[in-house]
């Protein structure tokens, strides 16, 4: 089979990096092969994905060299996150533009759209609705169906499914199953499981980007299990070894009592119930798990207890009345679905010490706090970078290591684990049960399954943009919409 796409000796660095995320990196791709690019967090999957495209250096400029390079005529890329890639403000506009530079005839136009909306599971009452109104799930399908409108001959995954419930993620992979026989597939996941029977060939990188196995997934599966376990990669298995082995915590004593409360709570998007609790109440320890399906309501819930959206009703914080943001905002930390929504500053140290610097602490012990944070979220190596220079694995836990530096309260998280490897997501998810432990509340929304049977103390499910308040009651799999339990 003819080559579609290579690199011989390819170099690349981004500015203000020290070292090379790449060198002398030789790879091909066959058409029509199914490959999987596994490996930890910030080891450069996505960058050789745009690499491979031609998005770098052409849309984006980073800085390559390659001795030799083969780009294929017609692709697709699906991001990590969606927005980055919508150039319209409505859905049916967004397949319309594709459509348009297809020459599609203007009158085909609105079955196409209708096909692949369904194709890809958005079922919306009306198809020219706002994009900014999606879910982050939504939004991903919208970003699928945008790119098989192309009808490419490669495809290039990076998570396509990272922000979608169960169902969703199911969906979508049965989709591109069933369009792609004869395309080229490249993809960057971490839910293997879906993936698992589609691919024929698995490229393991280590953290340097350096390639340490190319192959068969039964023979890389069976070969290369040490190294997956040191560079935390996903593989089969590996919730029930985290789980035979992970540390357990001993709840301290509370100096603070912490109470959250809520009735007939409701919040809103421009004077329209989205959210909507008859009673709910939290204290001190609990880790409340917000569950349910793509578009249910769990991130407007996050928004409305964080009072960025408009509320009615009854809510208190250790007996004292919500109505606006500035009554929570020294209580609560919040952690959104994209991360780089929260980042105000220059470099990932700056992101930290901006918390400290408010709080007027000298200079030395800032210098001190945020190192300790840094080595804490696995991000002592990116202190200089920018925080939109770094992995969405990495920017997910800059994000994470900000809101707990406040040392809220009440911690709320929008799917902090998603384009996580499982070594960070283990260390994230250890670091807030440590933090629970001490008396805090976590309130995260969350598709996996076994995160809720693990840590949550209580479940939240979302169904309809209405909370059922299921105390210490595991959901089943369909209720929870989980994403993966590999």
């Amino acid at each position: 089979m003819p080559i579609i796409s290579s690199f011989e000796k390819l170099r690349l660095k981004f500015p203000g990096t020290k070292k090379l995320l790449f060198e002398d990196l030789s790879l091909s791709f066959k058409k029509g092969e199914k490959v999987l690019l596994l490996g930890p967090s910030g080891c450069g999957k996505s960058t050789l994905l745009q690499a491979l495209s031609g998005l770098i250096p052409n849309s984006i400029e980073v800085p390559i060299k390659f001795d030799r390079c083969t780009y294929p005529d017609s692709w697709g890329f699906v991001f990590q996150d969606p927005d980055t890639q919508f150039c319209m403000p409505y859905a049916d506009e967004e397949i319309a533009f594709v459509l348009e530079n297809l020459q599609v005839p203007r009158e085909q136009m609105p079955k196409r759209i209708s096909e692949l909306l369904s194709l890809v599971g958005l079922d919306l009452n009306d198809s020219h609705s706002r994009i900014h109104t999606f879910s982050g799930g939504m939004k991903q399908r919208l970003a699928i169906a945008s790119v098989l409108a192309i009808d490419p001959e490669v495809l290039f995954f990076d998570e396509p499914t990272a922000m979608l419930d169960s169902e969703g993620t199911k969906k979508i992979w049965e989709t591109v199953k069933k369009i792609s026989a004869d395309k080229t597939v490249i993809i960057v996941e971490h839910k293997i499981e879906h993936v698992i029977d589609f691919i024929d060939r698995i490229i393991l990188f280590d953290a340097a980007g350096t390639i340490i196995a190319d192959g068969r997934p039964e023979s890389v599966f069976n070969s290369y299990r040490t190294e997956f376990e040191k560079y935390g990669i996903w593989f089969p298995g590996v919730w029930d070894q985290y789980k035979a082995t992970a540390p357990t915590y001993k709840t301290t004593d509370f100096q603070i009592k912490r109470e959250l409360f809520l009735e007939n709570f409701k919040g809103f998007r421009n004077k329209e119930t989205k959210i909507k609790i008859k009673h709910a109440e939290a204290e001190s320890a609990d880790w409340i798990a917000v569950t349910g399906k793509n578009g249910a309501g769990k991130s407007t819930l996050l928004l409305s207890l964080i009072q960025l959206l408009k509320t009615s009703g009854t809510y208190q914080v250790n007996g004292r009345n919500i109505t606006r943001n500035k009554d929570i905002s020294s209580e609560a930390g919040f952690v959104f679905q994209n991360p780089e929504l929260q980042f105000v500053a220059n470099t990932v140290f700056d992101e930290l010490a901006i918390t400290f610097r408010q709080k007027h602490d000298g200079e030395e012990l800032i210098e001190k706090k945020v190192s300790e944070l840094l080595m804490l979220f696995n991000l002592a190596n990116q202190r200089d970078l920018h925080p939109y220079q770094l992995s969405m694995g990495q920017k997910r836990r800059l994000s994470v290591a900000t809101a707990v530096a406040q040392n809220p309260a009440i911690l709320l998280l929008d799917e902090p684990t998603f384009g996580q490897d499982s070594k960070n997501t283990f260390a994230v998810l250890e670091l807030l049960e440590s933090y629970r432990k001490s008396g805090h509340i976590i309130i995260m929304a969350t598709h996996d399954r076994q995160i809720i049977q693990h840590f949550a103390t209580k479940v939240w499910n979302v169904i309809d943009s209405e909370v059922v308040v299921k105390e210490a009651k595991i959901p089943t799999a369909a209720e929870a919409g989980h994403a993966y339990s590999i």
